[in-house]
């Protein structure tokens, strides 16, 4: 018999980048669905202001992460995690790290970008298969084209150029579809060690 679903509810987030666009979006996902959530951003970012915004369930931690700051969170983090009492199924938590399609069809002059998140990427199944016997999951999505706050500083010409290039449906996605995308990770417990893109079916052209 299949274990039951993982809830939202009471559970507590890290959420990296948690200040602006995709991380924003899903901390307040979180706290809407009844966990909490604690923003890593950036000292300069509008952190504390965002937590304080998402009420008392939320508060702000500033540092900066990097490709080897992502290792570094997902180490500290699954030390934590594997304190936590298992369930039924044995399972403790679960990690969700940011890619990009320009994971797999990186651009001209996108060398050390790609190369980022292709290294996130990359360290997905084996740190999967690493934290199995602690009973945490490691999941990573690749997001295409969202409406982000570094595309929302584009002209409006190149914005809607960018939206006409994904399939269907052929718009830029929304942060709030990337969030409800983590609940989906956090609620299925057989999601693991995989890479999903969520990109409307863009492939970049070079």
């Amino acid at each position: 018999m299949a274990a039951a679903l993982r809830c939202v509810k009471g559970m507590v987030g890290l959420v990296t980048g948690g200040a602006s666009g995709l991380g924003w979006a899903t901390a307040e996902r979180l706290v809407q669905q009844g966990g909490s959530a604690v923003l890593v951003d950036l000292p300069k970012s509008e952190g504390e202001s965002v937590a304080k915004s998402l009420g008392e369930r939320c508060i702000f931690a500033p540092a900066d992460v990097n490709i080897a700051g992502t290792f570094n969170v997902i180490r500290l983090t699954a030390g934590e995690m594997g304190r936590n009492e298992p369930d039924s199924d044995g399972h403790r938590g679960v990690i969700i790290n940011t890619a990009s399609a320009a994971a797999f069809e990186g651009q001209v002059g996108q060398a050390a970008y790609s190369a980022s998140k292709g290294g996130i990427v990359g360290m997905t199944l084996p740190i999967a298969r690493d934290l199995a016997p602690l009973g945490i999951r490691v999941v990573t999505i690749a997001p295409g084209l969202f409406a982000t706050p570094l595309l929302a500083s584009l002209p409006e010409k190149v914005r809607t150029f960018l939206a006409r290039q994904v399939p269907f449906p052929s718009r830029l996605g929304a942060p709030e579809e990337y969030a409800h995308l983590v609940q989906c990770i956090v609620e299925n417990p057989m999601l693991n060690g995989e890479v999903i893109r969520l990109d409307g079916a863009i492939r970049m052209q070079p």
